[in-house]
């Protein structure tokens, strides 16, 4: 096993959270995606065998399950669909994949205690607001003064958790979850991407008109990625904390203070 540097026991739990949740690194080096996450990963769990810890987190995302079929309004831990192989595109969805699968291995092979939190969509201070987030990108054009334009068709469902509630559930998982039980980690109050838009108008006003660049199809499906969060109230007592208009003034409160 390489060595580290650290004594055995010293570090009791770890988390693993190092993963670039990066559409354009996905899109433009797949494999580079691929193998930080294996890779990572594969190092952390090696890590954490050797420091001698209990328990390891690992912050998986709902891209494991693929896409979300449109009857499914909300997805839980026990749907068995998973991300298109023949897609360079899934680079991180079946890393994360491999990443489950690892921890499951370290498990049974050294016995610890890995943890897995499947993370949907989040809204908070930190939240990058230039880059693939919708809501981020809906909140920097708010706080400009610029009226908030759609580049698609503005009928995707999202939901978004805040950051607050975001670390309480992964604390939770950690130190409650059972081993090897994923656990969706997110909201189930779904809007569409249009209705986040005016949620974001209406949360900092003053409110303005939403423009959509086009229309969507008639009667065609509607994208989703919205998470069952069933397994996390039931067995851990877990609900979100804020509600989705107070997330977004929180969010934007935090990114004028650091303007």
């Amino acid at each position: 096993m390489r060595s580290f540097g650290f004594p055995a026991g010293e570090f009791t739990h770890v988390i693993h959270a190092a993963t670039a949740a990066s559409a354009t690194l996905n899109e433009q080096s797949p494999l580079v995606m691929l193998d930080t996450i294996i890779e990572g990963t594969r190092r952390t769990l090696d890590f954490a065998v050797e420091a001698g810890a209990g328990k390891f987190l690992l912050t998986s995302s709902g891209a494991v399950y693929g896409p979300q079929p449109p009857d499914l309004t909300h997805i839980p831990e026990t749907y068995q669909g998973g991300p298109d192989t023949m897609s360079p595109g899934s680079a991180y969805g079946e890393g994360k994949r491999v990443a489950e699968l690892l921890c499951a291995i370290y498990h049974r092979q050294h016995g610890i205690q890995t943890k897995i939190a499947r993370c949907f969509a989040f809204v908070g201070p930190h939240l990058p607001l230039d880059k693939h987030f919708a809501i981020g990108n809906f909140i920097r054009d708010r706080l400009r003064g610029e009226p908030l334009r759609i580049q698609g068709d503005g009928t995707p469902y999202r939901s978004y958790l805040y950051a607050a509630d975001l670390t309480v559930w992964l604390w939770t998982i950690l130190f409650r979850g059972p081993a090897c039980t994923p656990f969706n980690v997110g909201s189930e109050d779904a809007h569409t991407i249009r209705e986040i838009a005016e949620a974001v108008t209406a949360a900092l006003g003053p409110a303005q008109p939403v423009a959509v660049s086009r229309a969507a199809p008639e009667g065609g499906p509607r994208q989703r990625y919205v998470p069952s969060t069933e397994a996390a109230r039931a067995l851990l007592g877990l609900r979100p904390g804020v509600l989705l208009p107070d997330a977004i003034r929180k969010t934007a409160a935090w990114h004028e203070e650091e303007m």
